[in-house]
């Protein structure tokens, strides 16, 4: 008999933090950085949207709702492999660990200046 878990994947990035797209199209050279805040995170897909990055045009038909059609510009999911967290301390690109704080609670690190990742929500 199979064994069924219903744990999400663990995901480093989440809603509100600044990302750098280390890959793909619009990925960041020293020249033109890329990078923007995450709108909206899908764990179960390991994708996240962030603001201003995967442009994409949707052509959307008039309706009686929307009387004004037209092509319009959204932004797609982008997975989370292409994606790098900037360090709010630093403004670098860093890996992101967990670990107790004083009041013993596991909470996010920038791996790189050891810096606590504030929770924004």
């Amino acid at each position: 008999m199979e064994r069924k878990f219903n744990k999400q994947p663990k995901v480093k990035i989440r809603k509100g933090d600044t990302v750098r797209v280390i890959a793909g199209d619009d990925k960041s050279t020293k020249d033109r950085v890329r990078q923007g805040r995450v709108l909206e995170v899908f764990p179960e897909k390991n994708r996240a949207i962030v603001e201003g990055i995967n442009m994409v045009t949707k052509h959307q038909k008039p309706s009686a709702g929307k009387p004004e059609g037209g092509i319009k510009k959204t932004e797609a999911a982008v997975h989370i492999s292409n994606l790098v967290l900037i360090d709010p301390s630093t403004g670098q690109p860093t890996r992101v660990g967990r670990k107790l704080n004083s009041e013993g609670k596991l909470q996010r690190y920038a791996k790189k200046s050891g810096a606590f990742i504030n929770e924004s929500k």
